[in-house]
């Protein structure tokens, strides 16, 4: 991998305008076909229906899938992580973007913690949109259940307190910029859509069925289904590991990390 502390000014900048092209590039490129595996029962570890308004917390294992089901079309679902092994790193959206160049996050991408390491990897996804700008609703929008005190309450029952709930992630939330600059919401998501997740280290996860801060009902409308299972290992060529420079750097990373 390329020796970043030896670069002059002038290569940092060429290496910057070659990334930033990379990213235009696929960004107008077909995204990669999502393809959800058949599970089988013998490696379910966890399943669960989340209703309307409520949260769940679980210990992830490195390795581990989780597939999350939207079953009715709900708006929007927070999504919060932590390294369980040290709680101090934990999902950062502003580098998720960053880092990958791009807010759309779906198949093939990855979620960065806010020490470069790669939490976790979209292994599958059916394009329902998910936001890390925004996220999700809070008390300024809803005087009921809200993903932020959700998200909250679940970390205080960790043992963590609300310095340690970062802004989260909103699964199912289809959020575009309109040309003045405007975050607008795209409509809600269809019934039925997934995203699948694969732990690359030891995680504990928050999954709050409340809608998006931006769509314009704050009630979840529906149930969210998840189901936790032990994947099969990383294949060589596996897709969220060499999707981007960028990944596979957050993956070099991780390895050293949890290899020492």
């Amino acid at each position: 991998m390329l020796d970043l502390n030896n670069l002059t000014p002038t290569q940092y900048r060429a290496r910057y305008e070659a990334l930033q092209e990379q990213a235009r590039h696929r960004a107008t490129s077909p995204e990669p076909v999502a393809q959800f595996p058949e599970i089988s029962p013998a490696d379910v570890l966890r399943e669960d229906t989340v209703p309307p308004g409520a949260y769940v917390y679980f210990r992830l294992p490195h390795g581990t899938a989780l597939r999350i089901t939207n079953m009715r079309g709900t708006p929007g679902a927070a999504f919060f992580m932590w390294n369980a092994d040290d709680i101090s790193e934990r999902y950062n959206a502003g580098d998720t973007a960053k880092l990958q160049w791009t807010t759309r996050l779906a198949t093939g991408r990855v979620l960065f913690s806010d020490m470069g390491r790669v939490l976790a990897a979209i292994t599958a996804d059916t394009g329902a949109g998910h936001d890390t700008i925004i996220g999700p609703n809070s008390p300024a929008q809803t005087a009921g259940r809200n993903g932020r005190d959700n998200i909250r309450n679940a970390a205080a029952k960790m043992g963590l307190d609300r310095r340690d709930a970062a802004p989260a992630l909103s699964l199912f939330s289809p959020v575009a910029v309109d040309d003045t600059g405007v975050f607008r919401w795209r409509g809600d998501p269809p019934a039925g859509a997934q995203v699948e997740l694969r732990a690359e280290m030891n995680l504990l996860v928050v999954l709050s069925n409340t809608p998006h801060a931006l769509s314009p009902v704050q009630e979840a409308s529906g149930p969210v289904r998840y189901i936790a299972w032990r994947a099969p290992a990383t294949a060589p060529d596996d897709l969220c590991r060499s999707f981007t420079e960028e990944a596979a750097r957050g993956f070099s990373n991780t390895d050293g990390y949890l290899d020492a």
